[in-house]
């Protein structure tokens, strides 16, 4: 199957109410993760790669790779630039071959953002592919900050409807609670869903949740108990990810969670079989535990089985 955007992916899940999961790569194996899982779980996905994975294993490599497992399953998938700083750096993602992109100038005023935005929406929309931007900042809040604190970094609902209009993005990441890594939370988790609600009936886009891992308990224990070092290491819990769907979430980005494995699974290899020199022995079992971890992702966001509306 073709690469399709973003647009095409989350229209379809917004509607039917459920979200697609947009999983990080920087190599071969967590690719090979995320497809094979949705292949087995018959789910569309985004496959997602930061700046920093466009530097590590190149941009031409990436795009060769994603096209390559597109073509050879017949999958509903998308390959998205994640957090783009700027218009240079989407522009040469949609030239690429990249089918959706976005640009977070979300630490800019907010004209700013929605001229920075609104001039990678014109060259991305002339070219087919779909443009996701941010507003807000994403930082895990205390229990005990102030409303105003709260605010400062939270989405606003009214500055989103504005923001939607000038922009003509296709989505929209909205800052409501969650944060990236592995450290999301100093208190109990707490997103703001009254916040998300509120946008969700404002604005007619899809929204997208980002730092949304779970680092999930076992997956922990394994990285610790084969000598990773991650004290207090806290994501988002499973019922705050489906209550978020319920609520107009159509986006759920995942990456912390693939990192966690690929770390506990390589880790138990090497201190189990300290003979062990092959890569594919090495990184054979990560694959297979990333595979897993998409897998339960895709089974909570509710896109398993999902494939097929998009034949």
């Amino acid at each position: 199957m073709s690469l399709l955007t973003n647009k095409d992916l989350m229209d379809k899940g917004r509607k039917d109410g459920y979200a697609i999961g947009a999983f990080n790569i920087n190599n071969m194996e967590i690719l090979e993760a995320i497809v094979m899982a949705a292949e087995e779980e018959q789910s569309p996905v985004i496959i997602a790669a930061s700046e920093g994975a466009i530097d590590y294993a190149g941009i031409d490599m990436l795009v060769s790779m994603v096209c390559t497992a597109a073509n050879g399953h017949n999958i509903p998938m998308s390959l998205h630039l994640d957090h783009g700083k700027d218009f240079e750096v989407a522009k040469r993602c949609v030239d690429a071959g990249f089918t959706s992109v976005m640009i977070d100038a979300s630490s800019l005023p907010m004209e700013e953002n929605i001229a920075v935005t609104r001039k990678v929406v014109e060259y991305a929309h002339a070219r087919g592919v779909s443009v996701e931007a941010e507003l807000g900042r994403l930082a895990g809040i205390e229990e005990h900050v102030s409303v105003e604190a709260r605010d400062a970094f939270f989405t606003n609902p009214q500055d989103a409807i504005e923001f939607v209009k000038q922009t003509e993005v296709d989505s929209l990441a909205i800052a409501i609670g969650t944060s990236h890594g592995a450290y999301k939370f100093k208190g109990e988790p707490r997103l703001d869903f009254t916040r998300l609600n509120e946008i969700a009936g404002l604005v007619s886009i899809p929204l997208v949740l980002h730092g949304a891992s779970g680092v999930p308990e076992d997956i922990l224990a394994l990285c610790q108990q084969y000598g990773a070092q991650l004290p207090g290491a806290k994501g988002v819990p499973n019922e705050s990810i489906s209550e978020a769907v319920k609520m107009g979430i159509a986006k759920v980005n995942i990456d912390t969670d693939l990192r966690l494995a690929f770390t506990g699974a390589v880790r138990k290899v090497l201190a189990e079989k300290p003979e062990a020199i092959d890569p594919r022995k090495i990184l054979g079992p990560a694959r297979d535990l990333m595979k897993d971890v998409v897998k339960r992702k895709m089974k909570l966001l509710g896109s398993s089985g999902k494939a097929k509306n998009y034949s």
